[in-house]
């Protein structure tokens, strides 16, 4: 039997000695995966994929690859093993009577909506609606969850004196607005119900928003509209309106001076008779086009740092925020950005584009017009999410929560997600999970709404109970929300 020599590595808690081991080259993965467990006498089986030279996920034997890639029999491969995604399985579904734009699982045991009807809607674990609030005249293109300031105070920062908890949402619309919205949730299911309230509107574009994004310290907030601009914005509400120009306010007028059914119609979207109007802090002026995407880099802090944007004019660009410059641009040939997303450590790109593909591209490398390799896909890509952990609340807040209703399948599954993993969405209804050290084919595929829906939006939710890890796939589109386990 023809053997070939492996020396095997790993990043997971299943590490071998190091040693050379000669395997058999008929092998495929799960008689590699078979021979990790029993050499490390694992009392419960582990399925483990296998990264080859640490370019190629192994999928044949490992005859077929050594030949593909013109390796000879002595030279010595290093495979690294790590943690296998298992099947997807379709977990609920949640119906909605318009298309979803945006999803987010940022807060803890919910689930958040933005649909095509210009309402917010709050789920828990059980499927229940929380809140459905009433939030923008036009369609919400995108809505975020801004994490809880720190503060001296912070492990009480987000409680009130009713001992609920409380969530600042910012969401983009049609409407040709942001919004601030503050949704205070019980913090036991036998208490009384959610509230909400409208805390300020954002005033800057003329043409309708696409994405608002916040920072990971909750202080700042990104918002990107098809006029071009880039807004950078304060998540404080001021006691005092901004100066807005008129030709921002009500299609050029200010609300006082609308008729009284324009008025009224506005007070019965928002559930408020006054909201405090906000100017951004700095304007971003580079995009020749529509902006899809504005989001903040990894290291941002209190404004400082760098954010990254995606545009119709193929380009994505980095922004110095403190100076409000575009400092780097990436430039493709006839490629509309639709989606923007960074790795944790803010080195890489993935920008999904109109003609089907996710281009991976390098923001260290000193060209950044060559990308690093691309992702095909059968129909246009809408949306990536890479895996997130949901807002920490704080200390005393999650021992009062403690008795939240949850589902055990949602909230408790452990899953072990890998930082170079990330999900797409497409207009073929499906999400594909993806793997950025071998970008051959999708390694995990969710079967959604397959030929029938677009996928418009997809988060992937990570921090489930006791191992720090969840593996949970929100779809919203077309066909309204299901959630997948992954993992």
């Amino acid at each position: 039997m023809a053997t070939h020599p492996v020396i095997f590595t790993t990043k997971t808690p299943y590490a071998l000695p190091s040693q050379k081991f000669l395997i058999p080259i008929q092998w495929k993965r799960y008689q590699l995966s078979q021979l990790i467990n029993k050499a490390l006498s694992l009392p419960n089986p582990i399925p483990f994929d296998f990264l080859v030279r640490g370019s190629d996920i192994l999928r044949g034997s490992l005859g077929e690859w050594t030949t593909a890639n013109g390796v000879g029999e002595e030279d010595t491969l290093e495979i690294e093993y790590f943690e296998s995604i298992l099947p997807p399985q379709r977990m609920s579904t949640l119906p909605h009577e318009d298309w979803v734009s945006s999803i987010s699982s940022q807060i803890p045991q919910h689930l958040l909506t933005a649909s095509y009807d210009g309402h917010i809607r709050l789920f828990d674990y059980s499927q229940a609606v929380v809140a459905d609030i009433p939030t923008h005249a036009a369609a919400i293109t995108s809505i975020c969850s801004i994490p809880p300031v720190s503060s001296p105070n912070s492990s009480e920062s987000d409680l009130d004196s009713e001992d609920r908890q409380t969530f600042t949402i910012a969401s983009a619309s049609h409407d040709l607005t942001a919004r601030l919205t503050k949704i205070s949730l019980p913090l036991s299911s036998h208490s009384q119900k959610a509230t909400f309230q409208s805390l300020a509107t954002l005033h800057l574009h003329t043409l309708p928003l696409s994405s608002i994004t916040a920072d990971s310290t909750g202080t700042h907030l990104l918002t990107a509209s098809w006029d071009g601009l880039v807004g950078f914005w304060d998540t404080q509400v001021p006691d005092q309106d901004d100066g807005i120009p008129a030709s921002l306010l009500g299609n050029g007028e200010d609300a006082s001076s609308q008729p009284k059914k324009k008025r009224r119609v506005a007070a019965d979207i928002t559930g408020e008779t006054k909201l405090r109007r906000k100017a951004p802090l700095t304007v971003f002026k580079s995009h020749t086009n529509r902006v899809s995407k504005a989001l903040f880099g990894a290291e941002n802090g209190s404004g400082n740092g760098k954010a990254y944007s995606c545009g119709f004019d193929s380009t994505v660009r980095t922004w110095d925020v403190e100076m409000g410059v575009c400092v780097d641009t990436i430039t493709a040939s006839k490629k509309p950005f639709l989606d923007l997303a960074l790795t944790p450590d803010a080195r890489t790109a993935l920008a999904a584009s109109t003609d089907r593909t996710v281009t991976i591209y390098d923001l260290r490398a000193s060209s950044l017009t060559t990308s690093a390799g691309a992702l095909q896909h059968p129909t246009t890509v809408s949306c990536i999410a890479l895996p997130t952990s949901a807002h920490a609340p704080s200390p005393s807040a999650t021992a009062k929560a403690a008795n939240l209703d949850a589902d055990p399948g949602i909230a408790n599954h452990d899953a072990t997600i890998s930082q170079n993993q990330f999900v797409t969405g497409a207009y073929d209804g499906i999400a594909r999970v993806w793997d950025l050290r071998s970008m051959r084919a999708a390694v995990a595929v969710c079967r959604v709404w397959e030929g029938k829906k677009k996928i418009l939006s997809v988060d992937w939710a990570r921090g489930g109970a006791g191992s720090g890890t969840n593996g949970m796939v929100s779809v919203g589109g077309e066909g309204g929300v299901e959630i997948w386990r992954v993992g």
